[in-house]
């Protein structure tokens, strides 16, 4: 169903922490004029943690509004409580989300059993197509692809968002999981041998401040013009390292700020990027083209 470069979009916030839709209507539109293939809302890098369910369902309104039907937007609705998750996925289904992005339950450190109950339940209980996310580094919870290649063959589970950094968990994947069944990368450095080697895009934190240059990587890949695509990762390389000397989303929060595209906001216990880290993030958005946006 999706391909391509979808951007894992931050949430704008003014310096006191409260939400800022005028930015954010200007960063959607800045992705789609900048070919960005989806938008993902309110996934972690969208803060999602320190949001409330009111906060993050108009955000998913408020951004399928703006985009109108000119590209996907899949609404982060993960959960470590199954009810919740079922809540949060079923307000992004009225709100008219292309799908949703569902992270595996942080904390709780399910079995793989568990975890196979937890998305079976969530995608019967919501007619709307689902993508699961697999991100250890940030959960403690590792859905291995056993468990996804059972999980491919539920109805609405169309995909996962493979976020270990492993390529070779691409065939692993691959064999044991229904035909159709898409596999995209959350990790941002390894998006061309990925997609080479199967996968069918990147959820991606380097969209948020270089999307033209994410979107015609992708592209070129998907095309089977690998050195192409290393050429212009060779450009993002040093973005897709600095945007996470912090933890993620406090890097390309601070990098949009610089760009002029959105207030310096971010919540606690989340914190403005660290100062020894200010120079390099700049030095990588100047390497790449893009510390000013209307030069992409």
């Amino acid at each position: 169903m999706f391909s391509g470069s979808m951007v894992a979009l931050v949430t704008p916030m003014r310096a006191d922490g409260s939400l800022d839709s005028d930015s954010l209507h200007r960063l959607v539109e800045f992705h789609i004029e900048n070919g960005s293939d989806a938008i993902v809302a309110v996934g972690t890098t969208g803060e999602s943690a320190t949001l409330s369910v009111e906060e993050h369902s108009g955000v998913i309104a408020d951004i399928v509004k703006q985009v109108a039907g000119r590209i996907p937007v899949i609404a982060g609705t993960g959960a470590n409580s199954t009810s919740e998750a079922i809540e949060l996925t079923e307000y992004a289904r009225q709100l008219g989300a292309t799908a949703a992005l569902l992270v595996t339950p942080y904390y709780n450190r399910p079995t793989q059993e568990g975890l196979y109950q937890h998305f079976k339940a969530i995608a019967e209980a919501v007619d709307l197509p689902q993508i699961l996310y697999n991100v250890p580094s940030r959960t403690a919870c590792d859905l291995l692809p056993e468990t996804v290649g059972r999980l491919s063959y539920v109805p609405n589970i169309i995909g996962i968002k493979e976020a270990t950094g492993d390529v070779r968990r691409v065939q692993l994947i691959r064999d044991v999981c229904s035909p159709d069944f898409e596999l995209y990368t959350g990790e941002d450095g390894n998006t061309v041998d990925f997609i080479l080697a199967g996968g069918r895009g990147v959820i991606s934190v380097t969209a948020n401040v270089a999307p033209k240059l994410m979107h015609d990587m992708c592209q070129a890949a998907m095309q089977g013009k690998a050195e192409e695509a290393r050429k212009i990762n060779d450009r993002l390389a040093l973005l897709h390292q600095s945007l996470f000397s912090e933890s993620n989303p406090i890097p390309v929060k601070w990098a949009l700020h610089t760009m002029n595209m959105i207030p310096s906001g971010i919540r606690l216990p989340m914190t403005v990027l660290s100062e020894k880290f200010h120079q390099p993030v700049r030095d990588a958005l100047a390497a790449a083209g893009v510390l000013n946006p209307l030069n992409e």
